[in-house]
């Protein structure tokens, strides 16, 4: 190729390459813009407040330590305080620094000891965080924020301070609610936390470390975490520390959709997981807390277990759903509406059970006295009863009378690996059993490896009552060794189903 010929070579595809870049440039789909929490902050902030707690000392007690030559611990504090807005620096505690479930603020002992509003018996206890609820002043945070306080002092915005008095503590959802002296106080907005979706933006509004009116972004990451009893926790990524506890989780409509109250940590700070609990939660907490001081839930004395894939298919259920019921008080209400062990509680009053940790909540919301609807499974099928709902008492435990087992049986040789006798009408009696059951002698293969022991009561097989070793050994000659049966077995007060594959027996 000549020169000339290259030159008109080249000069051709850069034509080209500007026709053909020129219509890319002007499409172009403009980057998405950031979201902006500017706003929301004016908005949401002066209604979060500062939460630190102070105990009494005896007279004779001192803990302080020696400040700089020169300068008593007061004007230290207080020179910290009034320049930086940071509590006097602590030395470092002991002890293990915590796992999941740390609870944001009770390990920061950080609060300034010495404030105007404190005399010289008091000694900080714990910094928190905190919401207001209205413009009479009730304030809603963490039962751990006020945990064992002697005083609780609230800080605003405007860095007024109040003494607050305290209203009412759930431990169970790890609310309570204080109140200030102090009238047309800014409030928060309340969101539905039903409406919270995976990926969207929140941000949290609180004292980290004792640092006022600190703000953090992030999104939701899950929903419904379960880690107790009666909260299906919102999972973020917003940076939360100690400090944090009790402080407000905002949507980007500027709404409160949940309380900063646990993270996952495994050096005492926030590693990217933090845990909040549900605001429609947490009012109806609240609103039992300022009408009463306390709240009142209903039960149905009974204990309930997980149900598992595997316990589904053997029992027919369509889907792995529900909760157990693996014992039942008697004379409680689930005992009188006919509710056994083994039963699987598919619905109460008419709304689904999908995990075993819905059922506490739906009954702990069903105010006692009233009547309920309980839908369950029991072999094979689908059945109704109507069920009276009392209210919550402290937790009983009890042991069973122990008995003499008979001498062992020899070694297992059914399809399910467990040798069985009889047990005594004296030891039906007192483990109140409805309908009998064999005790278990001596296990191996299939009913050794799902966890079978000796002295536990095998009450069914697959849909079959069992009452005598001789009936069981009947109903294990014939099971299937292609398919998982689901054996009902007590152990100790507890009744679970456990899933066996039952081996080929030889002919």
């Amino acid at each position: 190729m000549t020169t000339l010929s290259v030159r008109k070579f080249l000069a051709a595809a850069a034509a080209m390459a500007c026709l053909s870049f020129a219509p890319h440039a002007q499409s172009a789909v403009p980057a998405a813009s950031l979201p902006d929490f500017t706003d929301l902050v004016d908005k949401v902030g002066p209604a979060v407040v500062n939460i630190r707690t102070t105990t009494t000392l005896a007279p004779s007690s001192s803990s302080q330590r020696p400040a700089p030559p020169g300068m008593g611990d007061g004007d230290m504090s207080e020179f910290f305080r009034r320049f930086f807005g940071i509590p006097l620096p602590q030395g470092p505690r002991g002890g293990d620094p915590g796992d999941r479930g740390d609870r944001g603020d009770r390990g920061d002992r950080g609060g300034s000891p010495d404030q105007s509003d404190n005399n010289d018996d008091e000694k900080s206890a714990g910094v928190g965080s905190g919401f207001i609820l209205s413009a009479d002043g009730y304030v809603m945070t963490n039962a751990h924020v006020v945990d064992d306080a002697d005083n609780i002092y609230v800080t605003l915005t405007d860095k007024r301070e109040f003494k607050a008095k305290l209203i009412g503590v759930d431990d169970r959802t790890d609310i309570a609610v204080v109140k200030i002296d102090a009238t047309n106080l800014p409030t928060v907005t309340i969101g539905d936390s039903n409406k919270v979706r995976v990926g969207e933006w929140v941000v949290a509004i609180g004292s980290p470390f004792g640092l006022d009116n600190t703000v953090t972004a992030g999104i939701v990451s899950a929903k419904g975490r379960e880690t107790g009893d009666y909260l299906p926790f919102i999972q973020t990524d917003a940076a939360v520390n100690p400090g944090n506890s009790g402080g407000p989780l905002i949507n980007m409509q500027g709404e409160v959709i949940g309380i900063n109250s646990q993270i996952y940590s495994r050096t005492g700070g926030f590693m990217g997981i933090a845990f909040a609990i549900p605001i429609d939660e947490a009012m109806r907490v609240a609103d039992q807390l300022e009408t009463t001081g306390k709240v009142v839930r209903g039960r149905i004395a009974v204990s309930i277990g997980e149900v598992t894939k595997d316990v589904a298919e053997s029992l027919g259920l369509p889907r792995a759903q529900g909760a157990l019921v693996s014992s039942v008080e008697p004379g409680g209400p689930a005992d009188k509406a006919g509710l056994q062990p083994g039963d699987i509680i598919l619905k109460f009053n008419g709304t689904t059970v999908e995990t075993d940790t819905d059922l506490p909540r739906m009954v702990g919301d069903t105010k006692p006295g009233s009547h309920a609807t309980v839908t369950f499974w029991r072999k094979g099928q689908s059945r109704e009863v109507p069920i009276a709902v009392v209210q919550t008492q402290p937790d009983k435990t009890a042991k069973a009378d122990e008995q003499q087992s008979p001498p062992p049986k020899p070694r297992p040789s059914n399809s399910l690996g467990v040798t069985v006798s009889d047990l005594s009408p004296s030891q039906v009696k007192s483990l109140k059993l409805r309908t009998g059951g064999v005790q278990v002698e001596a296990v191996d293969g299939p009913a050794a490896r799902v966890g079978l022991q000796k002295g536990d009561i095998i009450l069914r097989v697959g849909d079959t009552d069992i009452s005598s070793a001789k009936q069981f050994e009947q109903v294990t000659a014939h099971l299937d060794p292609k398919k998982m049966v689901a054996v009902l077995v007590r152990r100790g007060e507890n009744t679970q189903f456990v899933p066996i594959k039952p081996r080929a027996q030889s002919k």
